[in-house]
């Protein structure tokens, strides 16, 4: 393939998806007309889409009303067609979910809607906002990480302990979260292929849904403080507002003063984690095969070999060479976490493919970066960390990354650039 064919392949993707200039779009054609690798490309790219629109035009079918409003629901995650994100779609899809079922696509997907849960008290006591969110048996929703709401996006259908989720950068992937059974169901649309992930260990044992923890912290802190804060616009609706503080947690409802529906919660914990909830739904009938462990007819088997078990500190100083090697060439970022893996999850498997990484080794780094979220979101639960690290080189051994005070020591570990770990008392550590 020449030098022109490596240019042109993400044009193509942009052509497939609708996202290119019509003057490129000129120039683009003219080389497929010449080129038979790259006219077989693009067919290759139309062939994915016409597999997912497929895919959903068959759900809906022989559905309800009230059923097409869900799956309608979880549709709209699809990342909408802007140039850059469908350009990394493409990347991504190129390739079945056996590339990413065991990367942290699947890994972080399930991380972010099961945040590690520590000591509550906030609370609202606003009853008739909070009936349906403590009392429904269905509840649809969307969750986004972090307080902006241009952040990606999850869309929720929760049936008991079961999750279905979509995430709006990352389209084609579908899981189905069995909390109780410690087990999820990663669906790749596109190829029709599942993937089965354990999530035993101290994932199932110390996590649980956005919507039971929000049912926690109301049932928790009834009695803390709270206050009526006026009205205001929530997406043309006015709406009322009612903020439950507690000792590490404030949570924000907005409802319809009319019906008390809520309209938008907004929940800061502590001073590293936030989510917003909107879009909710409650007791809409549910099919049981949305939220199925079932493998989907006509989908296939993949293997899966991502362990989210038990988790150590040696699997978190491998998640930040993850970073500094995949994400940023060789420099710690400006910041970890929940929020901001998830924001450049796909450009990390699109730097990863650049690189020349194997499928396999594509695997493994999620996994690592998974596990490495796990431990990190455990320290979040307990408060005692500082990330250090931004614009710090890997290998370099005289400046820190990252510390953290484990529960009951006297002492602190510190993380430096070189990767290796050291005891440090509190008055010694970095400035």
């Amino acid at each position: 393939m020449s030098s022109d064919c490596d240019r042109m392949r993400e044009h193509v993707a942009d052509l497939v998806s609708g996202t290119l200039s019509r003057e490129d779009v000129q120039i683009v054609e003219q080389h497929l007309r010449q080129c038979p690798t790259c006219r077989s490309y693009a067919d290759a790219l139309r062939k994915e889409d016409l597999l997912l629109n497929e895919y959903f035009t068959d759900m809906s079918a022989d559905m309800t009303a009230r059923q097409q409003r869900v799956l309608s629901a979880v549709d709209r995650c699809r990342v909408p067609k802007q140039k850059n994100s469908a350009a990394i779609w493409r990347i991504i899809m190129r390739s079945k979910i056996t590339k990413l079922a065991t990367a942290a696509t699947i890994i972080v997907a399930v991380l972010v809607g099961l945040h590690v849960v520590g000591p509550l008290g906030a609370t609202v006591t606003f009853a008739q906002v909070v009936e349906p969110i403590l009392n429904a048996k269905t509840v649809i929703c969307d969750v986004i990480i972090g307080a902006d709401d241009t952040n990606p996006a999850m869309h929720e259908i929760i049936v008991g302990s079961r999750i279905r989720r979509t995430m709006s950068n990352l389209p084609g992937l579908v899981m189905i979260i069995d909390l109780d059974g410690g087990q999820m169901l990663a669906l790749d649309t596109a190829g029709k292929t599942g993937s089965y992930v354990s999530i035993e260990g101290q994932v199932k044992d110390r996590t649980q849904n956005y919507v039971d923890f929000l049912r926690q912290v109301i049932r928790q802190v009834q009695d803390g403080r709270v206050e009526k804060i006026g009205e205001k616009v929530i997406d043309g609706q006015k709406a009322i507002g009612f903020v439950g503080r507690g000792r590490n947690e404030e949570v924000t409802i907005w409802a319809d003063p009319q019906t008390a529906h809520p309209l938008r919660i907004e929940a800061q914990i502590g001073q590293e984690f936030a989510f917003i909830m909107k879009n909710f739904e409650f007791d809409t009938p549910v099919d049981d095969a949305l939220v199925s462990m079932e493998l989907p007819a006509g989908y296939t088997e993949q293997e899966a070999t991502s362990d989210l078990t038990d988790v150590t500190e040696q699997d978190f100083v491998e998640g930040l060479r993850v970073f500094a090697e995949v994400l940023e060439d060789g420099v710690f970022p400006e910041a970890i976490g929940t929020e901001t893996t998830m924001k450049r999850l796909p450009e990390m498997v699109e730097k990863a493919q650049q690189k020349g990484v194997s499928e396999e080794e594509i695997g493994e780094l999620g996994t690592r970066l998974g596990r490495a979220m796990i431990f990190h979101q455990i320290l979040e639960s307990q408060g005692q960390w500082h990330y250090v690290g931004a614009g710090v080189k890997l290998g370099d051994a005289d400046k820190a990354v990252f510390w953290y005070q484990p529960k009951g020591s006297p002492t602190c570990r510190v993380i430096y650039g070189d990767l290796r770990v050291e005891d440090v008392a509190p008055e010694d550590l970095p400035k």
